[in-house]
């Protein structure tokens, strides 16, 4: 099983989601979780993973079961000498082996280890990192995730339920 989450905030904390499949092509989401997480710390550049890796475990621990991969909004790993990346934390955080694959929307100066990644038509690639699993390998399941578009369906689908659109 897979998943792949996001991390809303707001007035009151933030809102993480979790959208469980089996294959990378799958349309539609297995389960869907999501966690109310309330003291959330503020945001600090350079140590974005503090604000959004408790969310991201309390959701996972919601969701009550272990995953072979982790798909995240951000980055896994950040240039030497800039800490460690959001993806990177995480992993290391989990109590069980799992790749976890980073897909951003943006570049970032100080990451590193990343393939740019161009789906659908748009001429703005993703950016995908990953520990756990060779980064072909990471770049080969976001192109085979399901979607016309420049995001895949499931990542925009967690996105939408950490906004709690859906």
């Amino acid at each position: 099983m897979k998943a792949a989450l996001d991390v809303h905030y707001g007035r009151e904390g933030a809102t993480a989601a979790c959208v469980t499949f089996e294959t990378w092509g799958d349309a539609a989401p297995v389960e869907v979780h999501r966690t109310t997480v309330a003291d959330v710390a503020g945001y600090r550049p350079g140590r974005f993973y503090e604000r959004e890796l408790p969310c991201l475990l309390a959701v996972l621990r919601a969701a009550g079961r272990e995953f072979e991969a982790i798909v995240i909004d951000g980055y896994v790993h950040l240039k030497p000498g800039a800490g460690k990346g959001l993806g990177q934390h995480l992993r290391e955080a989990l109590p069980y082996p799992a790749a976890v694959i980073g897909v951003a929307k943006n570049p970032l100066k100080v990451a590193d280890r990343f393939v740019p990644v161009a789906r659908g038509r748009s001429a703005k690639p993703l950016y995908v990192s990953a520990a756990g699993c060779p980064p072909d390998a990471a770049r080969k399941a976001v192109l085979a995730m399901h979607g016309p578009y420049r995001i895949p369906t499931l990542l925009r689908l967690a996105d939408q339920f950490a906004r709690g659109a859906r």
